[in-house]
């Protein structure tokens, strides 16, 4: 019989994820970790990235865009900036977004203040093509 822990997954404007998971792999900042069931607590910042969760009927696969995750035991708790469900994310539109951010960067100088803005925006973009070509095909 599996054992089984909690994950939220949750942004500034809303709760994306409440659901019971085997296990979670997440883009830390010091290197991609996974939690099981039982894991020693730790607290950590997460960068730009892909989460998967594996529940019991399927894989759970999001785009996440940075923030903090706090492992307990028991559960997992990804307090992230953006994150979108891969079967949620429109691949057309990520793909525009990431056009127009690129067309902005070679266009910027890297100590132009905006050139982070548009970074951030076509790092963005890339994972949540990543993530939607990961579950689409």
């Amino acid at each position: 019989m599996a054992e089984y822990m909690q994950l939220e997954v949750v942004t500034p404007e809303k709760a994306v994820l409440s659901r019971r998971v085997e296990e979670v792999v997440a883009p830390g900042a010091a290197g991609e970790f996974g939690a099981l069931p039982g894991h020693t607590p730790f607290l950590t910042t997460l960068r730009a990235g892909q989460v998967i969760a594996k529940a019991e009927d399927r894989d759970i696969y999001l785009a996440i865009s940075g923030g903090f995750a706090e492992v307990t035991g028991s559960r997992v708790i990804i307090l992230a900036e953006t994150a979108d469900r891969a079967e949620d994310i429109d691949i057309d539109q990520a793909r525009k977004d990431l056009e127009v951010a690129q067309g902005k960067l070679t266009s910027l100088s890297k100590d132009d203040p905006e050139y982070g803005k548009w970074l951030v925006r076509a790092t963005r973009a890339e994972i949540k093509i990543r993530v939607a070509e990961t579950v689409k095909g």
